[in-house]
């Protein structure tokens, strides 16, 4: 039973003055299983919009050796789709905060499709970010997803045909993802990331017309994420905020550190 409207579409339903929205990307359960719900309330209190949790994976092809290191250290920690549950609901006691699970499908179905939608929906969830499910094959996921209230995000990337990308729109719910460089996912140069993305951004404001855009891959700090998201709804940044944890964690005072980093991708130095 859908009790209300979709917390990812009343963000941007409800944004003020066109701000770009701010979704971070932090793997469930890493540094350790207690902090993942106190990081997600820091990041909301620092300026985050929305928040991926990833659920790791032992094989996570698409992710670079930051996300991959995180994933390694979640699964030593004892993470499982259960724990993620638990850990949204955690969240909810306090927060409205849109979360998407994003990771691989291979989780998903070792789980079973319909339970993993249902206990989703159960837990508090918005929506969905597979990258091995392309919309050719997540038909069974698609449809339990949207009986359960979930969005299915899609992604699109530089080598994304136009055709396609307006498939993709037509398929998404709540936002499309725009990859801004083909390649496993990873902090970059700002510089090159910007300049490289500029021909594909304008391909996805002419292709992507029914869903917000959000822009992720290789954001590093403000200045990047205002360069690379011009024109689009938002950003997304994943690996800088594990690279921030792995340099402080579990030094005294790492959260504190980590939420500053945050409060100064979203506003820049005020």
């Amino acid at each position: 039973m859908i009790a209300q409207k979709n917390r990812i579409e009343s963000l941007f339903e409800n944004r003020i003055d066109q701000k770009k929205v701010m979704s971070l990307f932090l793997t469930a359960g890493y540094p350790d299983l207690d902090s993942t719900a106190d990081l997600v309330l820091g990041f909301e209190e620092n300026g985050a919009d929305m928040v991926e949790l990833g659920m790791p994976f032992s094989d996570p092809l698409a992710d670079g050796p930051t996300i991959q290191y995180a994933s390694n250290v979640a699964i030593e920690n004892g993470i499982t789709m259960n724990g993620i549950f638990e850990m949204v609901r955690k969240i909810r006691t306090s927060s409205e905060i849109p979360i998407i699970l994003m990771g691989y499908i291979n989780p998903v179905f070792r789980y079973g499709v319909k339970k993993f939608c249902e206990k989703a929906e159960d837990a508090g969830v918005d929506g969905l970010i597979i990258p091995d499910a392309p919309i050719e094959e997540s038909g069974i996921l698609s449809e339990h997803a949207k009986a359960h209230g979930l969005h299915m995000i899609y992604l699109v990337a530089p080598n994304t045909s136009s055709e396609r990308m307006k498939v993709i729109d037509q398929k998404s719910d709540g936002f499309v993802y725009c990859v801004s460089v083909t390649g496993v996912t990873g902090a970059r140069d700002g510089d090159e990331v910007a300049q490289s993305v500029q021909r594909f951004i304008s391909r996805v404001r002419d292709n992507v017309q029914k869903n917000p855009k959000l822009v992720g891959f290789g954001i590093k700090n403000h200045d990047d994420a205002m360069k690379i998201s011009d024109g689009l709804d938002g950003f997304i940044v994943g690996s800088a905020l594990i690279e921030n944890i792995r340099t402080h964690f579990p030094d005294e005072g790492w959260q504190q550190k980590l939420f500053s980093f945050v409060n100064n991708l979203k506003y820049g130095n005020l």
